[in-house]
């Protein structure tokens, strides 16, 4: 199988929009897998669903990235209750998720994981400097969450979590990884997948000498040009592309 070119999705009812959102989500793990985001059963992608807004759909616990399905994928309620699907919801999804959805109704999709870098980054305590044009998406509009209490259990740590994502696209979570939110899984896993790469490239950068930061007003023009939702959106729909292609199985 392979997608034809982007194009904005129209649905003519509210399965077909949930199996669209599914997919989606199921082509997201299966990147984030075959990047080596995953850490055992650490990390979660959510989406709400069309129909229901106190409802988001997400993986299972205990279900490796690199093998979910479509078909795999849980419903939880924002009362933690799994109300589609057999398998038991990770708590800190439950506990992150939940706040997010409800503080912003914008947010469709919400990303987060252990990956490498972020985390790496994460034990720094400071923001994304605007080094390179793909770090400007994050110019202004990123935050960092100044604080670590262990694994978040309570939904009070994801309202804090939340509270300090604000409307921005990422926080940063202090010693434990990045939080990114979009209007469509497309851009919510876009940003998380190049939020990744930034903090590679400044951890990199800061080993190899002092890097230059772009000047403000050139930084906010080239947010404007990579930073939007669209073109988080149309950024995914490449790797949409090959993963589908790679493993069509992920779409059952």
């Amino acid at each position: 199988m392979r997608p034809g070119p982007f194009t904005f999705p129209e649905f003519d009812d509210v399965e077909s929009h949930r199996q669209h959102l599914k997919e989606r989500l199921a082509a997201s793990f299966r990147l984030f897998g075959r990047f080596g985001f995953d850490e055992g059963v650490a990390g979660h992608i959510t989406a709400r669903d069309p129909e229901h807004a106190d409802r988001f759909w997400v993986n299972p616990f205990g279900l490796s990235f690199r093998q979910l399905r479509a078909s795999d994928l849980i419903c939880v309620d924002h009362s933690g209750e799994v109300v589609e699907g057999d398998w038991p919801v990770n708590v800190a999804a439950f506990a992150i998720h939940s706040q997010v959805h409800a503080a912003r109704p914008d947010v469709v999709a919400a990303a987060h994981s252990h990956s490498v870098y972020g985390k790496t980054f994460s034990s720094l305590g400071v923001e994304l400097d605007p080094l390179t044009q793909d770090s400007c998406a994050f110019f202004e509009d990123h935050a960092l969450f100044d604080d670590f209490t262990g694994v978040v259990v309570d939904t009070a740590e994801g309202a804090r979590i939340a509270e300090a994502l604000g409307g921005n696209k990422m926080a940063i979570l202090r010693n434990h990884g990045l939080l990114t939110v979009g209007t469509t899984v497309d851009a919510a896993a876009w940003w998380f997948i190049t939020g990744e790469r930034t903090c590679q490239a400044q951890l990199t950068a800061m080993a190899a000498g002092k890097p230059v930061s772009i000047e403000p007003e050139a930084a906010r023009l080239t947010h404007s040009q990579v930073g939007s939702e669209l073109a988080g959106q149309f950024s995914f729909h490449p790797l949409y592309s090959w993963i589908v292609s790679e493993e069509p199985d992920l779409l059952d």
